[in-house]
């Protein structure tokens, strides 16, 4: 994994990516607010996501975390510079308290060492396996959500 995110990552080129590639992310309002080295993070307005109880939706609440986790491996694709598709295989998330305002979800991006392992799987099988985990933190600085998904990249 590289020291820095190439111009190609930049929150902006990404943000456009998410728009064009996966319409939801629009209306959402969802916006690239970092995409560092070591940490992607999402956020999202209250609006276009509220329920009927003036909180976030509990759909909007698993999506903004898995496309977390899908944007930090894509973004790690295109480090590689390999050309390929990112899928969701399996996801859970945990409600610890509800979000009544703005949101975001971060993800942790994966280890040297983990990411060397995926790679070899990914240019030996053409498909690779990597579970992922994002948080959504709640007003407390505790986290409303605790995400995990395991995201399959095939090239």
């Amino acid at each position: 994994m590289s020291d820095s995110v190439p111009a190609s990552m930049a929150p902006t080129r990404l943000e456009q990516f998410l728009h064009a590639k996966i319409p939801l992310t629009a209306a959402m309002g969802i916006r690239v607010i970092q995409t560092g080295p070591e940490l992607l993070i999402l956020e999202a307005p209250l609006a276009p996501n509220i329920n009927h109880l003036g909180t976030v939706f509990g759909g909007a609440l698993h999506t903004l975390p898995t496309l977390a986790c899908y944007a930090a491996l894509w973004t790690l694709l295109v480090e590689g510079g390999l050309d390929g598709h990112v899928v969701v295989k399996e996801s859970h998330a945990h409600y610890r308290a509800p979000v009544r305002g703005t949101f975001r979800a971060t993800c942790a991006r994966p280890s040297p060492e983990l990411t060397a392992t995926f790679f070899d799987e990914l240019r030996r099988f053409k498909k690779a396996r990597m579970d992922l985990h994002s948080v959504v933190p709640g007003a407390s600085g505790k986290p409303a959500v605790e995400f995990s998904g395991s995201f399959v990249a095939v090239v």
